[in-house]
C-alpha cells in the first residue's frame, strides 16, 4: 500500500511511504543490486548497518542458480541471504532480452539458450509469477519487452503490444498463485515501454493502468539514451500513470540524474553504478547541500597517486551504524589495498557508494519536505 504524504511547490516530486511484507519504505528511495542474492562484496548485515530497507534481485539470475529446487527447500531468498528487508526482484526480462542470438520472441513468451550452459530455456508471464512467488518477494515485476534504442516504429509497436498482453498474463498469474507463496502479501508492479516516443510511452501507460497493479514502473530507459531524452520522455507520459501508486524508474542513474527524476515524480531507484564503480577504485562524495545544482557531488579515483600517503580519513561523521569501520581507515590505506588487489578495498568503497546513494535519497526527501526541490 502506498501513501502519498506530501507533494513540492517547486516541482512535481512527492513524499510518502510504502508499506511491504518486511517494512514500510520512505519514498523516494534507491535500491541497492543483488542480482545473484548479494551485494557485491557486502553481506547482508553490511547492507543492514549501511541502513538500506530493500534490495533488489533478479528473477532470471536465481531461477538458474541457485534454482527454484534450493529456493523453495531453503524458505524462499529472505531466508536463504538472512535478509530482513523487503526484495523486489526485476522480471528478468531486461537480461533475457540482452541475450542477442540467444533467444526468439514469440507470444507465449521467450526461448533462449542459458548464458551457463547453453539449456534451452522459455520464460512466459506465467513462469515468471511462480518463480517470484517461490522467491517471496515482496515487490514482483511482469515480464515484459524490453527493445533496444534505438528501434523503429514496427518494433516498438510491437513490443508495445507484447507488454500489454504479458502484464495481463502476469496479473492473472500473480493472483492465482497467491495462497501459499512464501510471501502472499507481495505487490505487483507493471512496467511502461515505448521507447522514447512520447505517444507510446503514454499508450502503454494507460493500457497498464486500465489492467490496474500496485505499482508502476518506467522500463526501457538508460539504456545508452541522452539524459535529456529520457527527462523528456518522463515529462510526457507521467500525468498518465495514478498518483496513489508508486513510480519506480527503472535501470539506474548518476546522482544528479535522480535528483531530475524525482523532480519529475519518480519514487523509487535501482542502479549498478554505486557498486560496479566502487569495484574499480570510484567513489562518490558530496560537495555541498544544493541538490538543484549537478555538481552537488564530485566522483575520486582512490587508485590516483595523490592518495598514496593520505591520511584522510575515508568518512567524517555519524551517519549510520556502519560508519565506525570506515572512519577507521584512510584514503591512503584505501588506495594500497587497490594496488595490491586485495578485496577488502572494493568492500570498503562499496560500502562508501551505497552509504552516498542511500544518504542522497534522505536529502532528497528533506528537500521535498522542506520545499527547497
Amino acid at each position: 500500500m502506498f501513501t502519498l504524504h506530501s507533494t513540492s511547490s517547486k516541482s512535481a516530486a512527492r513524499r510518502g511511504a510504502l508499506a511491504t511484507p518486511h517494512g514500510t519504505l520512505q519514498t523516494p528511495f534507491f535500491m541497492p543490486i543483488a542480482t545473484k542474492g548479494a551485494v557485491k562484496t557486502l553481506s547482508s548485515f553490511d547492507v543492514e548497518r549501511l541502513g538500506s530497507p530493500i534490495l533488489l534481485s533478479n528473477t532470471y539470475h536465481l531461477w538458474l542458480r541457485p534454482g527454484m529446487e534450493v529456493m523453495q527447500a531453503m524458505g524462499g531468498l529472505h531466508r536463504l541471504m538472512e535478509w530482513q528487508g523487503a526484495i523486489l526482484t526485476d522480471s528478468g526480462g531486461f537480461q533475457v532480452f540482452s541475450l542477442q542470438g540467444l533467444r526468439k520472441l514469440k507470444p507465449e513468451g521467450v526461448t533462449f539458450q542459458s548464458h551457463i550452459d547453453g539449456a534451452k530455456l522459455e520464460l512466459t508471464p506465467e513462469k515468471c509469477m511462480e518463480i517470484q512467488r517461490v522467491i517471496g518477494s515482496d515487490i514482483c515485476m511482469v515480464l515484459d519487452v524490453c527493445t533496444e534504442l534505438p528501434a523503429t516504429p514496427k518494433k516498438l509497436e510491437e513490443a508495445l503490444v507484447l507488454t500489454k498482453a504479458w502484464a495481463k498474463r502476469s496479473k492473472d498469474r500473480f493472483l492465482e498463485t497467491r495462497e501459499g507463496s512464501f510471501n502472499p502479501g507481495a505487490q505487483l508492479f507493471g512496467i511502461v515501454q515505448g521507447g522514447t516516443d512520447p505517444e507510446l510511452r503514454r499508450r502503454s501507460a494507460q493500457d497498464l493502468t486500465d489492467i490496474g497493479f500496485d505499482g508502476y514502473a518506467i522500463g526501457g530507459l538508460s539504456v545508452g539514451e541522452p539524459h535529456e531524452e529520457a527527462c523528456k520522455t518522463l515529462d510526457a507520459m507521467m500525468d498518465r500513470l495514478p498518483t496513489d501508486r508508486p513510480r519506480y524508474f527503472m535501470g539506474g542513474a548518476q546522482p544528479h540524474e535522480i535528483v531530475a527524476y524525482v523532480q519529475r515524480g519518480v519514487d523509487m531507484f535501482d542502479c549498478v553504478l554505486p557498486t560496479r564503480n566502487a569495484r574499480h577504485g570510484l567513489i562518490y562524495r558530496f560537495v555541498h547541500d544544493d541538490l538543484t545544482r549537478p555538481d552537488f557531488y564530485e566522483t575520486i579515483h582512490v587508485t590516483n597517486e595523490k592518495w598514496k600517503m593520505s591520511g584522510e580519513r575515508l568518512i567524517t561523521g555519524t551517519h549510520t551504524a556502519a560508519d565506525d569501520e570506515l572512519a577507521r581507515y584512510t584514503m591512503g590505506y584505501l588506495r594500497h589495498l587497490f594496488s595490491v588487489e586485495e578485496m577488502l578495498g572494493m568492500r570498503l568503497a562499496t560500502m562508501i557508494n551505497i552509504r552516498f546513494y542511500l544518504e542522497l535519497m534522505e536529502r532528497v526527501r528533506r528537500g521535498v519536505e522542506e520545499g527547497s526541490m
